[in-house]
């Protein structure tokens, strides 16, 4: 159960700038020592990983969401600290301090009335994974469906205000623990989203929206909801290999199939299901047996009632065909920069090695690419740096941004070869006719 005061989820969180500065402080005092900057560097970022990622599991609420939005990321840390940092962000995706029974029986009570286990023909006690505002139950509903039960953890919701405020003060701590990744936006954009995620009947409308959107799709597995009252949320259930475990164990094979069919669900779900999956993380990902990606979670979603925004098709097509005067009218145009602070050339060196993947049939994702990226984003002296601080995105675009980073973060994580531009052409009106023959 997650601490649920606010005094006690902000001392959890409070002690970890203080345990940094510490460490901070020990580490300098080693270097003084004549040990080797990199390697207590490497120590202080290892252990504030270590603190930061269990502090955050215990919380669950918008602290877990934190370390999950992180570990799409994961591919951007350098080489040294891929290891440590994996095991951790592993943890967070699917695994997190268990509900005991009897109070798992009072939610689904309290949701379902006292004879809930009349819907039941069997119900694991053991949680089968645990997420950032909930844990999901095997069981067999009474009709013998296996089916996957989330019950939210008591407290959730006052769980997610207090985080509001004390996230903020872990920005500097999640910045060390992972150096080029913006804090302060991924807090912003994840403070609008947190509570949303509290509303099952929201989550299953999302649900079953994809859910008929890809029925009988050959590719894409997406449960039915036979079930939401209050805080328990009832799906079908779904056997297969995490994506994390793909991403750590899996042959090349199915790490390029997953990526593939990543790309397709990410593509398409806005014209097909009129909505867009806004939590690429792995741990939300299966890789059934019959080869199908299985989507388990629909708590982050954004309704797209006309689908892809009409600019975004343009804009990549214009980037792909190194267009440079279309990319910045298109920009320009979607209220992503003011000429007059950013030019052409600025813009499309920014930009330029983000669009390779189009650019080609296929294309590998690697980390070094990523971790490159990484560096010219967070170098406060680069040119690309400079330009980048003169964009702005808008709030109604947060999301996506996020989304597509996520995406990236996870290819990387998989090293997976894709035809990206193969799976965005049949999506994104306007992707598919040349910038220079566009009126």
């Amino acid at each position: 159960m997650p601490p649920r005061g606010r005094l006690a989820r902000t001392a959890r969180l409070a002690a970890l700038p203080a345990a940094y500065a510490g460490r901070t402080a020990l580490g300098i005092g080693r270097r003084l020592g004549g040990r080797p900057a990199e390697v207590v560097a490497a120590q202080v970022q290892q252990r504030t990983a270590e603190q930061l990622f269990a502090v955050l599991g215990q919380l669950k609420g918008g602290a877990m969401k934190v370390g999950q939005a992180m570990s799409a990321m994961e591919a951007a840390l350098p080489d040294q600290l891929v290891g440590p940092y994996r095991e951790a962000l592993v943890r967070l995706q699917e695994a997190a301090p268990a509900m005991p029974p009897d109070m798992v029986h009072r939610e689904l009570g309290a949701s379902f009335g006292a004879d809930w286990r009349r819907l039941f023909r069997d119900f694991d006690d053991r949680p089968a994974a645990a997420a950032s505002v909930g844990q999901v139950h095997r069981a067999t509903w009474s009709e013998g469906t296996p089916v996957a039960v989330k019950v939210q953890y008591p407290g959730a919701g006052e769980a997610l205000v207090a985080d509001l405020g004390g996230l903020q003060t872990l920005t500097p701590i999640v910045q060390a623990a992972a150096p080029g990744l913006d804090a302060r936006q991924l807090f912003a954009e994840l403070r609008d989203r947190l509570v949303e995620e509290v509303d099952y009947a929201r989550e299953a409308e999302a649900q079953t929206a994809f859910a008929e959107a890809y029925r009988d799709d050959p590719d894409i597995a997406v449960p039915d909801v036979l079930a939401v009252e209050g805080r328990v949320l009832v799906t079908r259930w779904v056997d297969g290999t995490p994506l994390s475990r793909v991403i750590a164990g899996g042959t090349r094979a199915d790490r390029d199939h997953a990526g593939q069919l990543l790309v397709r669900l990410l593509a398409s779900a806005p014209a097909r299901a009129r909505r867009l999956h806004g939590d690429p993380h792995p741990g939300n990902f299966r890789l059934l047996p019959d080869g199908r990606l299985a989507v388990l979670d629909f708590g982050a979603t954004e309704a797209l009632p006309h689908g892809w925004p009409h600019r975004l098709g343009p804009l990549l097509a214009a980037g792909r065909d190194g267009d440079a005067t279309a990319l910045h009218r298109t920009a320009a145009s979607a209220g992503l920069l003011r000429p007059d602070q950013v030019g052409a050339p600025a813009l499309q060196a920014l930009l330029d090695p983000y669009l390779q993947p189009l650019r080609s049939p296929t294309y590998h994702f690697t980390r070094t690419w990523l971790q490159e990226q990484t560096r010219r984003a967070s170098d406060p002296f680069s040119a690309a740096s400079r330009t980048q601080r003169r964009l702005t995105v808008p709030p109604r675009h947060l999301l996506l941004q996020r989304v597509a980073s996520g995406l990236v973060g996870v290819l990387c994580s998989l090293g997976a070869t894709v035809a990206v531009d193969a799976e965005v052409r049949p999506w994104l009106p306007g992707y598919d006719t040349p910038s220079g023959v566009r009126s």
